[in-house]
């Protein structure tokens, strides 16, 4: 079969799984060039439109990327992983310095994006969650940088530089806000049992001002300070952002904390009313991590009051297991997840800031599940890196502009209790503002 002159033709010794999937991502979606793959050398060799080499040795004239052999293994093992230098960004899987491209950027972005390093042995956190701590980003000291996205811009520069003619598809910055609402509101809703056990541990512990707040409250003569959903969606029409709120509908439990969306008609209320003015999608419960039956039904409970179809989805506790968080997720027809990101560092998890398929490495398959990787959080800046209001917001615009250079997707989450300007979160509103102003 013949190749028009403007399709990028890569040559490879054979096929695999891993090399399809990671050459659609890297070259198909991020360089943004339509691409084929062919084994045929001859077709290669004829071939007078852009290609790319990847194998053992060049032909002559193309593109040449030296082939790793990780794309071609089967199983998971330990990847003797050296980080150097390049072009002023770090890579690895390096191959020889003889090479225009001396190391293998399909490689080095499998590895990362399919998180094979959350699948080799490591040492888990209290809720069995993997540490940025235990990443290759963290200890090279690259998770601030979406390196799979800088790396693709660089080939993408190469080809354009050796094939004038080529054309790219051009890619638009874009921000999302987040909002995860763990707990919808501080006092109302709670039921009586819960009432009672908090009014009897604000007593035991003095708290004085707890209480009389939680009276007002409950007397209606103060909003709940939880209640600040009116402020974030006048934020979604001052800045015409692009806002999705994940609820937890999950039974209460010692992480899973929420109003029951069973038995609160106001929950049910404030959700289709959200639902009205941003997209909606399921907080998956901690304890639902271990149960796939209970994940099932807090899909349904969402998706009875939204009367819709419930496909995305964002873990609480961001607890993300590999593979099995994912695959429980796909067999329950959730398409899009937004759990791809850290608890306790700010940074790409993944090292990249576009969405991407996930790769189950245990089958050595490509799935339908789509993972939008976020940025930072609020309790990331706050309680984990001990930041002041003033280092929240200057980090989070270095991670902006680190976006922008690359055209990336910058996504924020949020808490609707942390933009209540009161208590611990005090001037924190201000710090999601300026973070929006920032983004947009």
């Amino acid at each position: 079969m013949s190749v028009t002159e403007n399709i990028l033709l890569i040559y490879t010794e054979k096929p695999a799984p891993r090399l399809i999937y990671i050459f659609k991502l890297f070259i198909g979606s991020l360089v943004g060039a339509t691409f084929k793959l062919t084994h045929n050398e001859e077709e290669f060799s004829r071939y007078t439109g852009p290609k790319i080499g990847y194998c053992d040795s060049p032909f002559g004239g193309e593109l040449f990327i030296f082939a790793s052999r990780i794309l071609y293994e089967k199983g998971i093992e330990d990847q003797q992983i050296n980080v150097f230098d390049w072009q002023g960004v770090p890579v690895f899987f390096g191959t020889h310095p003889k090479y225009e491209i001396p190391f293998d950027p399909f490689a080095a972005s499998f590895y990362l994006v399919s998180r094979y390093e959350e699948y080799l042995p490591h040492i888990k956190d209290k809720h069995l969650r993997f540490s940025p701590t235990q990443s290759l980003a963290y200890q090279r000291g690259f998770l601030d940088k979406p390196l799979v996205n800088i790396w693709a811009l660089k080939i993408q520069k190469l080809l354009k530089d050796r094939y004038p003619s080529m054309e790219f598809k051009s890619h638009h910055y874009k921000f999302i806000s987040t909002i995860d609402v763990d707990s919808a509101y501080a006092y109302k809703e709670k039921g009586l049992m819960r009432q009672v056990g908090a009014f009897a541990l604000n007593l035991f512990e003095l708290n004085f001002k707890r209480i009389a707040e939680r009276l007002s409250v409950l007397l209606n003569f103060e909003k709940d300070p939880y209640d600040t959903y009116d402020y974030l969606l006048q934020l979604k029409k001052k800045y015409n952002l692009r806002q999705i709120y994940f609820f937890l509908v999950g039974n209460y439990g010692e992480y899973d904390k929420n109003v029951s969306i069973e038995s609160s008609n106001k929950f049910q209320s404030l959700i289709k009313s959200i639902a009205d003015y941003a997209e909606v999608a399921v907080h998956p419960s901690y304890s639902s991590n271990d149960d796939p039956s209970q994940l099932r039904k807090e899909i349904r409970r969402l998706s009875k009051v939204l009367k819709r179809e419930v496909d995305r989805s964002r873990q609480h506790y961001l607890k993300v297991i590999f593979p099995t968080t994912y695959r429980n997720l796909i067999e329950n027809d959730i398409r899009e997840d937004y759990s791809m990101g850290y608890a306790s560092e700010i940074g790409f998890r993944a090292s990249i800031c576009s969405s991407f398929i996930f790769y189950d490495l245990d089958l050595d398959t490509e799935t339908k599940l789509l993972l939008t990787p976020f940025m930072l959080m609020d309790n990331t800046l706050k309680d984990y890196m001990q930041l002041s209001p003033e280092e929240a917001v200057k980090r989070s615009t270095q991670l902006i502009n680190e976006v922008r250079l690359v055209n990336g997707t910058f996504v924020t989450l949020w808490h609707n209790h942390s933009v209540n300007d009161r208590d611990e979160w005090k001037g924190w509103r201000n710090v999601y503002e300026s973070i929006i102003e920032a983004a947009v």
